[in-house]
């Protein structure tokens, strides 16, 4: 499961006031335990954007219940922002990077001769005419942090 980091403006108009933002943040902690994930409220509410670290296997329903969640607590109309991910170079990161660019591959690690990790990516070659193996190598080098070799069948 990865650990997606939703970024929620809680007030995008501005109304509230420093004391209403501190109370929401306090009352945002409650409001996290309906989210079906472990999730963590990171920063401060003083910029009206918190972000939220969720870990889930589905984006989209823990942005719109981070979205809930917060309403309820600031009762304001909340944004979501960009979602990002937190990258701790597993398999399922990377299976996350080729679901991001719309590809299912396989994935294996091998150690290279100085015990550092290889990963192989096994694609379909006709996903290669849709998306850039430039682009697709570069995603998983970054998530991964190691040698990524991108293999067609």
């Amino acid at each position: 499961m990865r650990t997606a980091v939703v970024r929620i403006d809680v007030d995008p108009a501005g109304e509230l006031s420093p004391a209403g933002l501190t109370d929401g943040l306090a009352a945002l902690r409650a409001h996290l335990t309906e989210i079906p994930a472990a999730a963590v409220v990171v920063g401060s509410a003083a910029g009206r954007e918190l972000q939220l670290h969720i870990e889930t296997g589905d984006t989209e329903a823990a942005v719109h219940a981070a979205v809930r969640a917060c309403a309820k607590a600031f009762g304001t109309e909340p944004v979501p922002g960009v979602v990002t991910y937190v990258s701790r170079g597993t398999d399922d990161d990377a299976y996350g990077v080729l679901a991001g660019l719309g590809l299912r591959g396989d994935i294996r690690r091998e150690p290279d001769a100085d015990g550092f990790d290889v990963v192989h990516v096994t694609l379909d070659r006709a996903d290669l005419e849709r998306v850039p193996e430039s682009r697709i190598h570069t995603a998983l080098e970054a998530s991964l942090n190691c040698e990524v070799l991108v293999h067609t069948r």
